[in-house]
């Protein structure tokens, strides 16, 4: 899944190629892919409304339309590309933008997972995400916090949109591996000075994958370097970067975990 970095550069590749750009016609192929309004009120809600800006929230991809603001979740397999024109239609293309610059913005997506809202009310589908890991008001000091108003092991904390927005299985294991605190560390446990190397771990390592454009995995979602980069994510067996130590792998809250168990030790062992 397409995690901060992705989206983010995806967000800034979109700015340069459609800003400003209005939307002529709109061909939904798959119909579920609309989360809101139905389908046939989208497509004729959305023409002729003007790409005004783009930005991201948490995974979240947000056009500001003229009346409207049309918000994208890739989930799991989901890409948004940009065509000159639209004799290049994929048979996973679930929903065509023709802009009136000729140009095509196709949301393909393989697994049919992706949602697409338009709304004039987008907290009314973001609204419950938490605080971006960016912004200002995001200090360590909150960040500690909200660490002890939880009492729940610290990677499926992190991966909770509802609590910190943008993280995914990557940047979660790569932030607590440069933090060295173990993915089955409660949260509540975790002293201010580990909270703070933490907070400025996930800044780091989300920083270091937008500088990579994101990271390129299966096929998913390619044009990212940052999968050169990893130091503990999908290098299970492989000797730690810093130890020496085979990387193991397991499985908390549901996900895939890949931790050093020298670097990141469990409390009490």
């Amino acid at each position: 899944m397409p995690e901060l970095p992705e989206v983010e550069t995806i967000t800034n590749r979109l700015r340069v190629q459609v800003l400003n750009a209005s939307i002529r016609d709109c061909d939904v192929r798959w119909r579920k892919s609309v989360a809101t309004p139905n389908a046939d009120q989208f497509i004729h809600q959305i023409k002729d409304q003007r790409i005004l800006s783009l930005s991201r929230r948490g995974k979240f991809i947000l056009f500001q339309l003229t009346y409207d603001v049309l918000l994208i979740h890739l989930r799991m397999s989901g890409d948004l590309l940009v065509d000159p024109e639209t004799n290049s239609i994929d048979k996973h293309d679930q929903i065509i933008f023709t802009l009136d610059t000729g140009q095509v913005i196709k949301f393909n997506d393989t697994r049919k997972f992706g949602r697409v809202w338009l709304t004039d009310d987008p907290e009314s589908v973001v609204g419950k995400l938490g605080p971006e890991p960016f912004s200002e008001a995001f200090t360590p000091a909150i960040f500690f916090d909200a660490l002890h108003g939880k009492h729940r092991q610290i990677k499926p904390l992190l991966l909770d949109q509802s609590f910190l927005a943008g993280l995914g299985n990557i940047y979660t294991d790569e932030s607590l591996f440069d933090a060295g605190i173990s993915p089955r560390t409660i949260s509540a446990d975790i002293n201010a000075p580990t909270s703070e190397r933490l907070h400025a771990s996930i800044r780091k390592v989300l920083l270091k994958g937008i500088e990579n454009n994101g990271a390129s995995i299966d096929w998913v979602y390619k044009g990212g370097g940052f999968q050169n980069h990893f130091r503990v994510y999908q290098r299970t067996g492989q000797p730690c970067l810093n130890c020496g130590t085979p990387i193991q792998k397991t499985v908390i809250g549901q996900r895939g975990t890949h931790y050093c168990p020298n670097c990141q030790p469990f409390p009490g062992g």
